[in-house]
């Protein structure tokens, strides 16, 4: 798959999405699959020594929290392309998994399954 293009992603409105099983006020009239966003990020030296240092305090650790945030962002956005290339308009029953794969490499996964739904209107 191509690079994630943003434009492309905002074809699918985030509001379209949810961790539950249905969308409030619409009813699903195809299933089109399960769908996914994965990241395999890595921290550099730097972003390691500087969090192991924020250690020392204790507390949340900003370096390592937003490296996580973003990850997981793109994970979601590359699941959201992934829905709008198959033909969905939603994307229901969304999950995140993450495995560190060595030391300091960790795997962000990102997925749910691609619907299409209609108003209930």
């Amino acid at each position: 798959m191509a690079a994630i293009v943003r434009q492309q992603v905002r074809d699918l409105p985030h509001e379209m999405t949810t961790t539950g099983f249905e969308l409030p006020g619409y009813r699903v009239v195809e299933s089109v699959g399960v769908v996914r966003g994965v990241v395999v990020r890595s921290r550099s030296i730097f972003g390691t020594m500087w969090g192991g240092l924020q250690t020392i305090r204790g507390g949340n650790i900003g370096m390592f929290t937003e490296l996580a945030e973003r990850a997981r962002g793109q994970a979601f956005e590359t699941m959201l392309h992934q829905a709008h290339e198959s033909g969905a308009n939603a994307v229901i029953a969304i999950r995140y998994d993450a495995t560190e794969i060595m030391s300091g490499v960790t795997e962000v996964l990102c997925y749910g399954t691609a619907v299409v739904v209609e108003s209930e209107e």
